[in-house]
């Protein structure tokens, strides 16, 4: 029994939902910033807020769903490639294959059996593994990036709404900001703990940029004093 875990299988969908969660809240809480430092209205803060939500939770799904077809478009030429030349000309591509394995430190006499043993069990699946960098963990997958990412910008972009319409008007800037890096903190730390990598730097690293963004917004709202 293999009784070691791994988390690459969580690769495609934790990057769509981080990015999603992330830019949903940033992009929110700064709009809701920068229109606050304007002097705006509840009803502006709001009316922007909620635009900012529907628009980047769409965006994010478009964007993603795009980006990642391209990719498994190019995935599916490179295999219907490697699939031709297999059919045309099977000896250099077992070839090609055994010599991969001596590469990578094989004997050329045990490369070529575990070549012609991977060839006979599953071909493609070989030389898409060893030559194109392919697996079915790693895989594009357009549909559950865009659902992953728009989903999770929505609950993103949700937040920072919530805080600002409970709050006083002049408490609005503050709360919020505390509020989002709040979120962007637990944001980090959890995406780190999914994908097993060290929680500090992970955090640290979504906290700064977020809170970089919502200082810059602040600073532009207040220097036009106007709704941007």
């Amino acid at each position: 029994m293999h009784s070691e875990t791994h988390n690459t299988h969580r690769i495609g969908w934790l990057r769509a939902a981080v990015l999603g969660a992330n830019d949903g809240i940033v992009s929110t809480a700064s709009l809701v910033i920068g229109v606050a430092a304007a002097e705006a209205s509840r009803g502006e803060l709001i009316t922007a807020g909620v635009a900012g939500l529907v628009a980047g939770a769409m965006s994010m799904a478009a964007g993603e769903y795009v980006s990642v077809s391209s990719q498994a478009d190019t995935e599916g030429a490179d295999l219907e490639r490697e699939r031709i030349e297999l059919r045309d000309d099977p000896k250099k591509e077992l070839a090609e294959l055994a010599g991969m394995y001596v590469a990578r430190g094989l004997t050329p006499a045990l490369a070529a059996q575990v070549a012609a043993q991977l060839t006979a069990h599953d071909a493609l699946g070989a030389h898409a593994r060893e030559e194109l960098g392919i697996t079915p963990q790693l895989g594009a997958r357009p549909i559950q990036a865009a659902l992953s990412s728009a989903g999770t910008f929505a609950v993103g972009a949700a937040l920072p709404m919530v805080v600002a319409t409970l709050v006083p008007l002049h408490l609005v800037i503050p709360a919020v900001s505390a509020a989002s890096l709040l979120c962007l903190t637990a944001l980090g730390g959890g995406s780190a703990r999914l994908g097993g990598a060290p929680v500090w730097v992970a955090t640290a690293r979504v906290t700064f940029w977020g809170a970089l963004a919502m200082v810059v917004t602040a600073g532009i709202g207040a220097l036009f004093g106007a709704v941007v």
